[in-house]
């Protein structure tokens, strides 16, 4: 008879790097995916960082066929509450018996560090099927794969705010600036995804408003 595999979540952001990295857990085979997690802005009701509705979410999550644990942090988030309130949803988990969280996280090694420290006080282990892929390479990959995204938020100091609300796909690779990484690891924008294997069905979505807020421009990806 063989051993039961571990339980893991992931950690959801909404967007592509999360997406694909739960889609090659679940091909890999080892882990038991039962959920994920994401944080979301408890004054704007919006994924944090990626500013994507908490509709939206929901119907991510109907697609993935997994429950999600919504860490309501205040914006702006002192790092003491952030820190509290992650501490609280990973004893939850772990009083569930997940013993893994799965990262799509792709080469920026204080963050990994950071991530690690937490998840030893958690009594955790992190997993990271993306590491040190070439992004340039995981970026048509992800395309490739049938994997839908659009950008929601962009930081106008790295990327023209013009990219604001368009889709992750080759004719945007072919646009983005030599300086700015094809999967936007170093903070340059961040995605929502709305179909790909991960998901049982394709979310349709218009594209909103776009505003600038905070310093960043986000687009709002509205579900159909």
């Amino acid at each position: 008879m063989s051993a039961a595999r571990p339980k893991a979540c992931v950690s959801w952001s909404s967007g592509k790097d999360s997406a694909f990295a739960l889609w090659e857990a679940r091909r890999a085979g080892a882990l038991d995916i039962v959920a994920v997690l994401t944080t979301v802005n408890e004054t704007h009701a919006r994924v944090a960082m990626h500013g994507v509705r908490d509709a939206l979410l929901d119907r991510q999550v109907a697609a993935l066929g997994l429950p999600c644990l919504k860490v309501s942090i205040p914006s702006p988030c002192p790092n003491e509450i952030y820190e509290a309130r992650m501490r609280e949803a990973t004893e939850r988990l772990r009083q569930d018996g997940v013993t893994h969280m799965v990262f799509g996280d792709l080469f920026l090694e204080d963050i990994r560090a950071w991530r690690e420290e937490r998840l030893r006080e958690a009594d955790m282990t992190g997993v990271y099927p993306l590491w040190a892929r070439d992004t340039a390479a995981l970026a048509r990959d992800m395309i490739d794969c049938g994997l839908v995204a659009h950008l929601t938020c962009i930081d106008p100091r790295r990327l023209d705010r013009s990219f604001a609300g368009r889709r992750f796909d080759a004719a945007l690779l072919g646009d983005l600036p030599a300086d700015v990484d094809p999967c936007g690891e170093n903070g340059e924008f961040h995605t929502v995804v709305t179909a790909g294997p991960m998901f049982s069905a394709p979310i349709p979505v218009s594209v909103g408003e776009v505003i600038e807020r905070d310093g960043f421009v986000f687009a709002d990806v509205i579900p159909g």
